[in-house]
């Protein structure tokens, strides 16, 4: 296969409703996309990077600088024999995974739209469909809290996770256990605490949480290592988790007794593959992590989805419950049993609605 050319955008996506973390709120995504020219054929990927340096180093701004300046010089009219010799190529460039993912990916697409097959087969997933899970943002009181979740519920999803912080912790997770006694459900953190609040962190233990996703520093994988020794409840590593030997770091020295595998955080598939596959030797369960995307990354998340030890629902959600209207079609539906079927048409079996991107793009580079 030939990597012809790519095509740089940013399309600006405006949420249904600001989304709420314990680093920043959220209302409107720049949303940069790769489109990769491979053999005649499009592939399409998404970069996750946020807008500023709160839950990643990388930004839109940095994404679409590394893509341009330096990826691409790496990648430009390469023959390769499988999307999977990517990452290998661009490993002269330290870091920045977010955009080394949307260009993986993209190359993945369009090998798999070249094969004529799924992109979940080519990956080897096994599932027809997913589990899918929603993320709830920090809300302002409780009432609006318990009103969320059971829209939530009422949809469908399978497992309600809701930010948390200091200060909004405790008492919601109580109230909910409370309003929904069987409830699965897990918190998110961010990194918004340290290890001097192990004792408001025990008192998570008494609600039978799924698990507390990242307590502690993005980068503190010691620290979680002595919470987890006192906590009963699973810790989930994410913003810890950046390469297979981190994972490997984390699971040995038990920081984490489940792991959240996000594409763009970890650079791409060959990479989440890697991790999945030793999470899997070593019975931990993983699942696939939301960073807000468009129907894009959302159809790449279905098809990482499908591997075998994606074994919890993950922050897989309906196109409509985060957009007025989506960039895919169809657009990604959850059905009432909370159930994402995997599409069955070569690559990630959703058309980019080409007239609709080309109306949102606010800047654009063709790459040769």
């Amino acid at each position: 296969m030939k990597i012809q050319e790519i095509v740089l955008r940013e399309l600006p996506m405006r949420l249904i409703e600001p989304f709420q973390t314990s680093v920043e709120v959220t209302d409107l995504r720049r949303v940069v996309l790769v489109e990769a020219h491979v053999d005649g054929v499009s592939g399409w990927g998404e970069c996750t990077a946020g807008e500023v340096p709160s839950y990643s180093p990388e930004t839109t701004e940095t994404a679409w600088h590394i893509l341009r300046d330096h990826l691409w010089k790496l990648l430009r009219g390469q023959v390769i024999a499988s999307a999977a010799d990517v990452w290998s190529m661009l490993e002269p460039v330290r870091g920045h995974n977010m955009a080394k993912a949307s260009l993986e990916a993209a190359v993945w697409d369009a090998q798999a739209k070249l094969e004529g097959v799924p992109l979940a087969r080519l990956l080897g997933g096994v599932r027809p469909e997913v589990s899918a899970g929603v993320s709830i943002g920090i809300k302002a009181t409780l009432e609006e809290l318990v009103a969320a979740t059971r829209v939530e519920l009422e949809a469908g999803y399978q497992r309600i996770k809701i930010k948390i912080r200091p200060g909004k912790d405790v008492e919601q997770v109580k109230t909910l256990r409370q309003e929904f006694p069987s409830l699965r459900f897990m918190v998110d953190a961010n990194s918004a605490y340290n290890i001097s609040d192990l004792p408001l962190l025990k008192q998570l233990d008494a609600y039978h949480l799924m698990m507390i996703e990242q307590p502690l520093g993005w980068d503190d994988l010691y620290g979680h290592v002595q919470l987890q020794k006192q906590l009963s409840t699973p810790i989930c590593l994410d913003e810890c988790i950046h390469t297979e030997e981190q994972a490997r770091a984390a699971i040995e020295l038990g920081a984490c007794r489940i792991i959240n595998i996000k594409l763009g955080r970890v650079g791409g598939y060959t990479v989440a593959r890697r991790i999945h596959n030793l999470c899997e030797v070593n019975g931990i369960p993983v699942w696939c992590g939301g960073m807000l995307e468009s129907g894009i990354g959302r159809a790449h998340n279905i098809a990482l989805s499908t591997l075998p030890n994606f074994l919890l629902p993950g922050d897989v959600s309906a196109s409509r419950r985060y957009w007025a209207e989506d960039i895919i079609e169809p657009e990604v539906i959850v059905s009432r049993q909370g159930m994402i079927q995997v599409p069955t048409g070569p690559g990630i079996g959703f058309a980019p609605k080409r007239q609709l991107i080309d109306k949102l793009t606010v800047r654009k580079e063709r790459l040769a």
